[in-house]
């Protein structure tokens, strides 16, 4: 185990322990009173992640790199906002001290880490193992009782399928760095671009669905997102075949990935402002904005 080992795994629970934690407040914020054991075992798995994410902030500091640090994907300039917005209009209690933590984190100087770090970054990733593949049981249950119409949620199946895919690629991603110490992200390209470019329609679908029918200027600007990234996500799949140049696929989705991530802040920013009429909850503007910060380094990653 080395440098590698240890940037990567705190690099990545950085980005995806928050959507985690996030994910399970958008379950428990959907349930209906009839179903509160749900909505308490969702805010359990939000603390469980919220202690992780503790964990992984004060390992982080001076050890993680400026690139990530800097993209966008940990923390936005909206995201201690959108969490007290979101805590003033749900009740919920949101612990904006770690975002506060992670806004002051310092990035690497050198590539070098004691044993001790390396022995403590494997036990967090044990310990997200064990609880990701909690949380993703428990989110195939709820999509299994609403699709069987034994349960009513006020989040679409979709977004319940859509949040169970990312959870999955997170453990794999988890399982992959304890069995072999590090990832090559320039493996799979096509594969990860198909993933991600899906994820980035589905979430113009999803702010499309969540607008106010009033907003149909909004609703157009979604719509197009959404078929172009339904495009993109298919063009990914046939370059896999050799169809067409994957370079050429890689470029199209970092276009289309920096147009969407520029509408995803100027809508998350209107939320907070009150200037959008919609049912979407400041924090999941935040959210989708984060991963399409994260979708850009990853391919800025790729073309290069």
């Amino acid at each position: 185990m080395s440098i590698g080992f240890v940037r990567q795994s705190l690099e990545l629970h950085l980005f995806f322990a928050r959507i985690m934690k996030e994910h399970s407040l958008f379950l428990q914020l959907g349930f209906t009173p009839r179903d509160t054991d749900f909505a308490n075992r969702a805010n359990e798995f939000r603390m469980a992640f919220d202690e992780l994410l503790r964990d992984v902030v004060l390992l982080s500091d001076g050890v993680v790199s400026k690139n990530v640090l800097k993209s966008g994907e940990v923390i936005t300039p909206f995201t201690l906002e959108a969490e007290k917005a979101t805590e003033f209009y749900t009740g919920v209690d949101i612990p904006t001290d770690i975002t506060k933590n992670e806004a002051n984190l310092l990035a690497a100087q050198n590539d070098t880490v004691s044993r001790s770090l390396v022995e403590r970054v494997s036990r967090v990733n044990n310990k997200a193992i064990r609880l990701i593949s909690e949380l993703i049981r428990f989110k195939e249950t709820i999509l299994d009782n609403v699709l069987q119409c034994d349960m009513f949620t006020f989040n679409y199946p979709l977004l319940i399928e859509h949040i169970t895919r990312e959870a999955r690629l997170y453990l794999d991603m988890v399982r992959t760095l304890q069995r072999q110490g590090t990832i090559d992200i320039t493996e799979n390209i096509l594969k990860q671009e198909a993933f991600w470019n899906r994820i980035m329609a589905e979430h113009s679908k999803f702010i499309r669905g969540l607008l106010d029918p009033s907003e149909e200027e909004l609703f157009s600007i979604a719509d197009e997102f959404g078929s172009e990234f339904d495009r993109l996500t298919k063009k990914a799949l046939d370059a896999t075949n050799n169809r067409i140049p994957a370079e050429k696929v890689t470029q199209e989705s970092l276009r289309a990935t920096k147009a969407i991530r520029k509408f995803k802040a100027q809508a998350t920013e209107g939320i907070l402002d009150c200037n959008i009429r919609s049912i979407i909850i400041p924090l999941l503007g935040d959210h989708t904005l984060r991963e399409a910060n994260h979708y850009l380094r990853l391919l800025r990653t790729f073309e290069s």
